[in-house]
């Protein structure tokens, strides 16, 4: 991290989770198409990332696309998949360059092939990176993510290998897809919506929730930065009163 833009450089989230909405109000706006929303929200994940990372962010994981957006018009759908598959190409020589270590989680499996190709091997090149993690949410869906961690825990039950009383929080959350990294500390959400959509619904239950009426599109370094300064301005108390986080720090 060059410069800490203001900030305090010991309270930065460790994990930063982001919802990215608003690519097709912004491409309303401006009488285009949707897809040129989408393309205009792929150059900001670009700048984010390279912000996140400047700001010392360990993990950055962005809700991609969801299980619910293939309900998506086919074209639609077909251009986002071609945005994605595009930016991986893209984008890997400065993954690299940046020490950055891609992470997918979600229903890869549903991907069309040739998307699958392409992340598989950007997960692979990046795969002994150290520096900062960025996290994709692709196909994914929090409630069928913890159905799949239910359903396994389930089978060990059925087949002996667990006893029910032994099942806890930290071992159903080894069995997300989120397994190995820390919970977000901080939710952004672009656009103006106050709902989660179905993103991380287990892991963010103590994250500090940021709105912003930003459009995706026009979210940039400085919206970042001002999301962070707001995080920095909260007391997280994990439950506990404010008098006690004063007292124990």
């Amino acid at each position: 991290m060059t410069d800490n833009f203001g900030l305090d450089p010991d309270n930065i989230p460790r994990h930063i989770a982001i919802i990215m909405d608003g690519n097709g109000r912004w491409a309303k706006l401006r009488g285009k198409l949707r897809v040129v929303g989408h393309k205009a929200g792929a150059d900001t994940v670009k700048k984010i990332i390279r912000a996140a990372d400047d700001l010392g962010v360990e993990i950055l994981t962005l809700y991609a696309f969801s299980t619910e957006n293939w309900k998506r018009s086919r074209i639609e759908v077909r251009a986002l998949m071609a945005l994605l598959r595009s930016f991986l190409r893209r984008e890997l020589h400065e993954l690299m360059d940046k020490n950055v270590k891609l992470y997918c989680i979600g229903q890869k499996e549903k991907l069309p092939p040739e998307v699958r190709e392409v992340l598989d091997h950007s997960i692979d090149a990046t795969s002994r990176n150290t520096g900062m993690i960025l996290n994709l949410a692709l196909s994914y869906g929090g409630r069928s993510e913890i159905i799949m961690a239910v359903k396994s825990l389930a089978k060990k039950c059925a087949d002996g290998k667990l006893a029910y009383e032994e099942i806890t929080e930290e071992m159903l959350s080894s069995h997300l897809y989120t397994a190995g990294l820390c919970d977000p500390d901080m939710l952004i959400r672009t656009g103006g919506e106050y709902r989660l959509s179905n993103f991380l619904l287990w892991q963010v239950s103590y994250a500090e929730l940021y709105i912003t009426d930003i459009l995706w599109p026009d979210f940039d370094r400085d919206a970042l930065i001002e999301a962070v300064l707001n995080f920095q301005n909260r007391q997280r108390r994990f439950g506990r009163t404010g008098d006690q986080v004063v007292r124990t720090g």
